[in-house]
């Protein structure tokens, strides 16, 4: 053995199997990364994409019978469908069909830097739905996920949607103006902007080990492994739709898309929420839709569906089978 080889304590024979092991990973190598940008439409496993009318790429999952009714899970900002975990496994156990996508320029889904908007956010799903052909779906969103399920229920044919749900969502509005003199001053979201531009990775830190899942609060147990996935979520999306994002959530005035929503709508809300203050949200928004419902949590946060599923998950079956 050669001096190389006795210090790494390897022979030939082992480098040479070494070699040619390398040569087939690297042989592989095209056809991972075809999955990875998502060229097959054959299950999770294999990045399961549609391809919407601007070349944008869609990543989505589908699991369960397709003949069962559906859920379609809407994550927020700056997430992805990994957030909903816990939701997707309790339901799919439950005997219904579980959809959650990534939203554009988050996630799996395309980085784009154009397009970042409710309105093209909403038209997105509608080519989702319509290309699984969707019926008698449940729509549920959190946050910016809530004005997304918002936008597009409003937009839907009918007979797609069988009822919607809104948790720590958005809308109607989160800005303050002289229209909506209780939502939060636009430097907040000056701040989100700056601190996105300036350290995007430590800025996701901050915020879900801070005010996302009321790890701030005394007594609060943290996770760092809920931490963590939130970093992780946050950092494999693009950042120029992570940023566009924060005007989609912060100044669209969905007061009009509320009104039009024909289906039952439970709005579900932590009174602890630091991210979204319910009283200028679901406290006014319940009251926008017209078959609306509040169900309010008392001392939860923001991210009450990772930190409270046990709770939750059982309320949302309940409405979803009522």
């Amino acid at each position: 053995m050669s001096g190389i080889e006795t210090m790494l304590g390897v022979t030939r024979r082992e480098l040479l199997e070494g070699a040619l092991a390398v040569g087939a990973v690297a042989a592989l190598a095209p056809a991972a990364q075809a999955m990875a940008q998502g060229h097959s439409h054959h299950g999770e496993a294999n990045m399961a994409t549609i391809t919407v009318k601007d070349g944008t790429t869609i990543f989505y999952k589908d699991w369960g019978p397709k003949t069962a009714q559906p859920i379609v899970f809407h994550h927020g900002w700056p997430l992805s469908a990994d957030d909903w975990d816990a939701q997707m496994l309790y339901f799919l156990e439950k005997g219904f069909r579980v959809i959650a996508h990534d939203r554009r320029g988050h996630g799996r889904s395309t980085q784009t830097d154009t397009g970042n908007d409710m309105a093209t956010y909403a038209s997105d799903v509608l080519e989702l739905a319509e290309a699984l052909d969707l019926k008698n779906a449940v729509h549920i969103g959190h946050s910016t996920g809530g004005g997304e399920v918002a936008a597009y229920v409003a937009r839907s044919r009918p007979g797609r949607v069988a009822k919607a749900v809104l948790v720590g969502a958005i809308p109607p509005i989160m800005v303050k103006s002289a229209s909506n003199p209780g939502g939060l001053p636009i430097e907040v979201f000056d701040g989100f902007r700056a601190a996105l531009a300036a350290n995007r990775a430590q800025f996701y830190l901050d915020v879900p080990s801070g005010p996302f899942y009321g790890f701030n609060r005394p007594g609060a147990k943290v996770s760092q492994g809920v931490i963590q996935n939130w970093w992780r979520q946050g950092m494999i999306g693009g950042a120029k739709a992570q940023y566009d994002c924060i005007k989609a959530f912060s100044e669209t005035d969905q007061t009009e898309d509320l009104k039009k929503i024909q289906v039952p709508v439970l709005f579900m809300h932590g009174d602890d929420d630091q991210i979204v203050p319910i009283a200028d949200s679901a406290m006014l928004g319940v009251k926008l839709v017209k078959n609306g419902e509040l169900k309010v949590y008392k001392g939860y946060p923001h991210g009450m569906l990772t930190t409270h599923a046990d709770v939750l998950n059982p309320d949302l079956l309940a409405f979803i089978r009522k």
